[in-house]
């Protein structure tokens, strides 16, 4: 794929990787060298990564990706899991009522660790896949107050991240405007929370739809951010996304570098 030529700096909330991909080879696992690569088409100078999703503890994998971005313009997010179940179901209220964090749960003292490691910028959590945190981990996120970049979506949707984690004390970046997968309802919901949220960023990463992505973009310049969503994008689609777009230059260089590097500070 050619190289884009185009003046902005761009940096990029949403990319991951996996450190040894060639161990997990499936469709849509990436690695570092793969993704720095794609990134240099694409003119991306700095990335935000965390691991995929697996089963049990995210600890060997969340310093792997830390391991790995050394050297590299890359920056890792420590990626999250949880006991608690999502959803308002029976089956839901019945595991969070009975369940107790076990030992790949994350921990409290996780939290702190990852905090002050670094090698992080911040955290990664999709509840969806891998549970909630409970009350104590979530009370020590808002203690050390690092930056999360949620996933939303079907089964997260962003009135449930309003109800979990926008305490105001932690900046949130929910991806792909909360509408996994393509939901423009979704999409509306999460732009319209901005108003009542001043801690909550959207992040661009495979949203596709040019009409959610302006009127994010115009009503709310300071909290859009730019995600490429790899390796399920190439930067390149997800750059030419947010170039095409019929918004002022200085939007956009604040989408593309500006916001992202105003929440996560090693950006």
């Amino acid at each position: 794929m050619l190289e884009l030529e185009h003046g902005f700096r761009i940096v990029d909330v949403a990319g991951r990787i996996e450190p040894e991909e060639s161990r997990r080879p499936r469709p849509g696992i990436g690695g570092a060298e793969q993704f720095e690569r794609e990134m240099r088409q694409a003119g991306i100078t700095r990335a935000l990564v965390h691991p995929s999703t697996r089963e049990g503890s995210y600890l060997k994998v969340n310093n792997a990706v830390a391991r790995t971005t050394v050297g590299r313009p890359l920056v890792a997010l420590a990626r999250l899991n949880g006991v608690r179940a999502v959803g308002d179901g029976p089956t839901a209220a019945l595991r969070n009522f009975t369940s107790s964090r076990g030992p790949d749960h994350v921990s409290p003292e996780d939290i702190e660790q990852f905090a002050y490691d670094e090698r992080f910028g911040g955290f990664a959590l999709d509840p969806a896949e891998d549970g909630l945190p409970d009350e104590a981990v979530l009370a020590e996120l808002s203690a050390v107050s690092q930056p999360i970049l949620v996933h939303g979506g079907e089964r997260f949707p962003p009135s449930a991240v309003a109800e979990s984690l926008l305490d105001g004390a932690v900046p949130v970046v929910l991806a792909h405007f909360g509408a996994h997968p393509l939901r423009r309802d979704l999409m509306a919901e999460a732009i319209d929370l901005l108003d009542s949220y001043e801690g909550l960023y959207l992040d661009t990463s495979v949203v596709r739809y040019r009409d959610p992505l302006e009127r994010a973009i115009r009503e709310h310049p300071d909290r859009v951010c730019f995600g490429s969503g790899a390796p399920d994008t190439h930067p390149n689609v997800a750059v030419m996304e947010i170039l095409t777009l019929d918004v002022p230059e200085d939007a956009m260089k604040k989408v593309f570098s500006n916001n992202p590097a105003r929440v996560f500070d090693p950006l």
